[in-house]
């Protein structure tokens, strides 16, 4: 049934500049959002910008989180990697722990937890990479939240984090395409990344007040999340999670961090 009430969360991928290298615009999108997946060091980011960032967010009110990846700076974390389970809860584990120390260093705490690129694409094709995940989470801090893809197994992933002891927040991307089971469209595929604004807020809104999204080819489905993932990172996406708030807002949608409204 349609939800005569709702309020939704907006993540964006924040706090991978490097060095001398600025990558993004985490000034002008931390403030539109009101969760920010901040990398940690291993796929972008340094202490320096980990600090500044959280900083930033808190500044804004924005729930900051750990954007843990793999040890791949150079492809920005992006290649897959042939890892044990037991290096990504240590991998996992060492970045939200570095992530965190910052946080407390500055008067505040983390939020969530979000895998980033490769290791993100690994745990959707791997179930036991996110219960990897989601143990390394709960073993620095059970009252982390785990961010993840929700498709057809939304109701496994839920169990998986109360079997372990931590919230999971199911994830839906405003402009990725869908297929009927409830998977991201492949990038390779056209169409796959949905660039007309308005159909991005429109698909958004859908969800977050109908619990549906329409797929790429054309059936309907039901899918649920309590967390849009936003891209911020160029002028064009910072227009559409403008629009995508425009949307929200003339229809009554409350945007706020997941962990004021998430259940258990």
């Amino acid at each position: 049934m349609p939800r005569t009430q709702s309020t939704i969360d907006l993540n964006s991928d924040v706090g991978e500049s490097f060095g001398n290298y600025t990558i993004g615009l985490d000034e002008e999108v931390i403030p539109l959002v009101s969760s920010a997946n901040i990398a940690c060091g291993f796929h972008a980011g340094d202490p320096v910008v980990m600090r500044r960032t959280v900083r930033l967010a808190l500044d804004n009110g924005v729930g900051p989180g750990a954007h843990p990846g793999l040890p791949d700076l150079m492809g920005f974390g992006r290649r897959s990697m042939d890892v044990t389970l037991d290096e990504i809860r240590d991998y996992v584990a060492y970045q939200v722990g570095a992530l965190m120390a910052f946080a407390r260093a500055e008067g505040g705490g983390l939020q969530h937890v979000k895998p980033h690129g490769a290791l993100y694409n690994m745990a959707v094709a791997d179930p036991t990479i996110w219960q990897a995940v989601a143990e390394a989470t709960a073993s620095v801090d059970p009252d982390l939240i785990l961010f993840v893809l929700g498709g057809a197994n939304r109701d496994d992933l839920k169990a998986m984090g109360r079997r372990i002891g931590i919230r999971v927040a199911c994830e839906f991307f405003a402009d990725r395409a869908y297929n009927p089971d409830g998977s991201l469209v492949s990038r390779r595929e056209a169409g796959a990344v949905i660039k007309d604004h308005d159909l991005a807020a429109a698909r958004v809104l859908k969800m977050a007040t109908e619990g549906r999204v329409v797929c790429a080819g054309g059936e309907e489905i039901a899918l649920q999340g309590e967390t849009v993932c936003v891209h911020g990172d160029n002028p064009q996406a910072l227009a559409l999670v403008r629009r995508i708030r425009e949307t929200l807002a003339n229809a009554g949608v409350a945007i706020r961090p997941v962990a004021t409204f998430i259940e258990s």
